[in-house]
């Protein structure tokens, strides 16, 4: 029998099953997907705006009212969570502190706080001037767009990631682990890029850790990641960094499969319900991790009338009739978002066993507050902590 099994392939779901597998607990990972890393901007966002942009998300965190996760976990544990991640993935993936905000441009030329970013983003934080440079085939990098919000120049290369007439930046990222398609990448980069001192290019630097630093030497000049929509190729190397990781320290998969239910034992989960080819299938555990996202996953689920539910485990929400929360104003806030589960101190909810983690947890708005990975992860150390320490 397995000792835990971690519902969700996340930031949440990867850091506790990871947190438990380094300690010696024998743990399956099962996800009906590839996660959330793949949808976010390759970054951890601790706590951006409260609602006025936060320059020390851990002072910020210090200021919370009951009800934010964050005013639960408690700074100190904010801080160690995030360090601890920073620490498992090294210098090559993530740089930063979890008391200071990096602020980097996005792809539209709005500049957006962050914690922890990828060394090869961290160039475009309070640079003087920018230069930006896009590519004829890759239509996802609005570089027009870019440059003139930032108010810099720009330059387009016409060199396509393969003989197709659309690239992207997955395309593109695979193709510079070439080192003749980089080195020809990097010569067409260097000879088309205007003037300024840091160069915006798409995030498409390679898919391995460092590959980034080949392509900015042979440019010849400070360069900078700019983040694009999905499939993230930051994302991606964060999510294949930390699941090899997990296999590596014994850990277990079954991806494309999704939980559908369980089966209890008075105060405690026996076993989560796996939906197989042609019926379901138990998994059982002493201990469980649920970390399957939010409503953008589908594990809050509202129906044709409003009704909020979580199917799995039926576990009792914060509010049930999501017609009451949304409001007419777009950029107000929309209590809906801040919907989930209530846990106690030790991250559980209705089971003794039965943890939670990321995003099925109520009481943050984590799209307007840019604090989604800070509480995924934060909250998946929580809970493999508390399994570590054997609490009742």
């Amino acid at each position: 029998m397995n000792d835990v099994v971690v519902i969700g392939l996340g930031p949440a779901g990867l850091s506790a099953a990871l947190r438990l597998a380094e300690s010696g607990r024998r743990v399956l990972l099962v996800a009906k997907g590839e996660g959330g890393f793949q949808l976010s901007q390759g970054t951890i966002d601790v706590f951006g705006y409260a609602p006025q942009p936060v320059t020390d998300p851990l002072a910020a965190i210090g200021e919370l009212t009951n009800g934010h996760p964050y005013a639960q976990l408690g700074a100190g544990r904010v801080r160690d969570a995030v360090s601890w991640l920073r620490d498992v993935l090294g210098e090559e993936l993530l740089v930063g502190d979890p008391g200071r905000n990096y602020w980097l441009p996005t792809a539209l030329g709005a500049m957006r706080p962050t914690a922890l970013a990828q060394p090869s983003m961290v160039a475009a934080h309070q640079a003087a001037s920018y230069a930006v440079v896009g590519f004829r085939q890759l239509k996802d990098y609005p570089t027009a767009l870019l440059a003139g919000n930032l108010g810099c120049p720009f330059a387009w290369v016409d060199l396509p990631a393969r003989r197709e007439a659309d690239s992207s930046a997955l395309s593109y990222a695979r193709a510079l682990e070439d080192p003749a398609y980089a080195k020809q990448f990097s010569a067409a980069v260097a000879a088309a890029a205007p003037e300024g001192d840091v160069l915006l290019l798409p995030a498409m630097l390679g898919v391995r850790p460092g590959s980034w630093r080949r392509i900015a030497d042979q440019v010849g000049r400070p360069i900078a990641e700019v983040p694009l929509q999905p499939p993230s190729v930051p994302g991606i190397r964060l999510h294949d960094a930390l699941l090899a990781r997990f296999k590596a320290a014994g850990g277990r998969v079954i991806i494309g499969s999704r939980v559908v239910g369980c089966r209890t034992d008075g105060d405690k989960v026996a076993s989560v319900r796996l939906a197989v080819a042609g019926g379901t299938r138990d998994l059982r555990a002493s201990d469980f991790v649920f970390a399957p996202g939010g409503f953008a996953s589908g594990s809050i689920a509202v129906d044709s009338y409003g009704t909020i539910t979580e199917p799995v485990f039926g576990l009792p929400l914060t509010a049930t009739n999501a017609h009451e929360l949304i409001g007419p104003d777009y950029w107000a806030p929309h209590p809906l978002f801040e919907v989930g589960v209530k846990v106690d101190d030790a991250g559980r909810a209705r089971y003794d066993n039965l943890y939670l983690a990321g995003d099925i947890i109520a009481g943050a708005e984590r799209w307007r507050e840019k604090s989604g990975e800070g509480i995924a992860v934060a909250t998946a150390f929580r809970a493999a902590e508390s399994i570590m320490g054997g609490q009742a």
